[in-house]
């Protein structure tokens, strides 16, 4: 299956599944899958389940440099004053966290690596989860975007 196909689905059962099934995974390699280096590059966000993310939000995670971007990375040209939304990445046991900076610190995103290359994640606001979405990384097509 083609990872940016990925169709919604209601429910958070089916994810929660999904979440178990990752952490088993690194136990069961005894390697640390969902780990910080894991993350470096440009990320489609895709929702899988509640209000957010919308379609054109993705992440860039490289030199030293994380954030959320809220216009679409196709576009050419550079705004004065683009969109962002700067995190911090803190590896946990078994996941990794995106904690946005004041004044968003409330919104928290927890991550954990797939066996196709893609993060399933879950989104927080003040500690209550709010929807479900991956991350699928953006090959590079034509250039910095």
């Amino acid at each position: 299956m083609d990872p940016s196909t990925h169709k919604p689905q209601s429910g958070s059962k089916k994810y929660e599944e999904r979440w178990e099934r990752a952490r088993t995974r690194d136990v069961t390699r005894r390697e640390p899958l969902s780990v910080l280096g894991n993350l470096e590059g440009d990320w489609k966000v895709r929702r899988l389940s509640g209000p957010l993310p919308m379609p054109f939000v993705w992440k860039r995670i490289r030199d030293g440099r994380r954030a959320t971007n809220l216009l679409p990375s196709w576009r050419s040209g550079r705004l004065p004053l683009e969109p962002k939304l700067p995190f911090e990445l803190k590896q946990h046991e078994g996941h990794v966290a995106l904690i946005y900076r004041p004044p968003l610190s409330f919104l928290v995103d927890e991550l954990r690596l797939e066996e196709d290359g893609c993060w399933l994640g879950r989104a927080y606001i003040a500690s209550l989860p709010y929807a479900w979405f991956r991350m699928i990384p953006i090959r590079a097509r034509e250039g910095p975007l």
